[in-house]
């Protein structure tokens, strides 16, 4: 319900400008689906590796939950996507389309992402855990930055939509790693074997910033031009962080 208000609140502002909601990039369909089918796909395929491993370094598997119910999966999907189109629409809506325009890309893309990492201090309740803070700000930070940049270099927010969607639905849904209880798969054992130091480094930290250091390296080198555009300026794309 609240990404139908965000939607229609960054029409209005758009309409007050003399604009459509198409300068948020909800236009061209056959270039926003593949977008979305890339971003959606590369960012499950990391998800997916990254519990695989969970299981394998904690010798458990993952088995099929049979409490699951279709009710149950329809409300977490329904979840899933409102919970998705409020951030990207908070952060990469129109208010990071705006600050392109005021602050330049490289200045825009880093106050989103930066924004984006204090934004989960207080949505995971981090305050005053100053270990969990600068990990999470770093992390949540680093993928802000690649929605930021993939929204820039794309024109359109429906890649970051799909890329943080991705990795939602399979974390949260498909593997139960998240707030609202077992889903579809759960672990076979309640104790799982402790993981080693770099067994650790390799879930939290070489899989999670992997996925935006890819998607960084391909959106950068994609023609961010559009001839169909009357006003290029909206999106300058001199200034990409590397």
């Amino acid at each position: 319900m609240i990404g139908t208000i965000l939607l229609a609140m960054s029409w209005l502002l758009l309409r007050w400008e003399g604009k459509s909601i198409s300068e948020l990039g909800f236009n061209r369909p056959r270039r926003r689906l593949t977008e979305f089918a890339m971003g959606f796909s590369i960012a499950a395929v990391f998800c997916v590796a990254q519990q695989v491993l969970i299981a394998g370094f904690s010798g458990f598997h993952w088995v099929v939950n049979q409490e699951m119910t279709l009710p149950v999966l329809l409300d977490s999907l329904r979840w899933n996507v409102n919970s998705v189109l409020f951030e990207e629409l908070i952060f990469r809506g129109y208010l990071l389309y705006k600050a392109i325009q005021w602050l330049g890309p490289h200045r825009a893309c880093l106050l989103s992402a930066a924004s984006f990492g204090v934004y989960h201090w207080f949505s995971y309740g981090l305050l005053g855990n100053w270990i969990a803070m600068i990990y999470v700000f770093f992390l949540t930070g680093t993928f802000g930055l690649m929605l930021a940049i993939s929204f820039q270099r794309t024109q359109s927010v429906i890649a970051p939509i799909a890329l943080h969607l991705g990795w939602n639905v399979v974390t949260i849904v498909v593997f139960s790693r998240g707030p609202i209880g077992p889903q579809l798969l759960i672990p076979s054992t309640t104790e799982p074997a402790t993981m080693s130091g770099m067994e650790q480094i390799v879930i939290n930290l070489l899989i999670p910033l992997s996925l935006p250091a890819l998607v960084i390296w391909l959106v950068t080198r994609m023609p961010v031009n559009n001839p169909a555009r009357k006003d290029q300026a909206a999106y300058p794309c001199e200034e990409v962080p590397k």
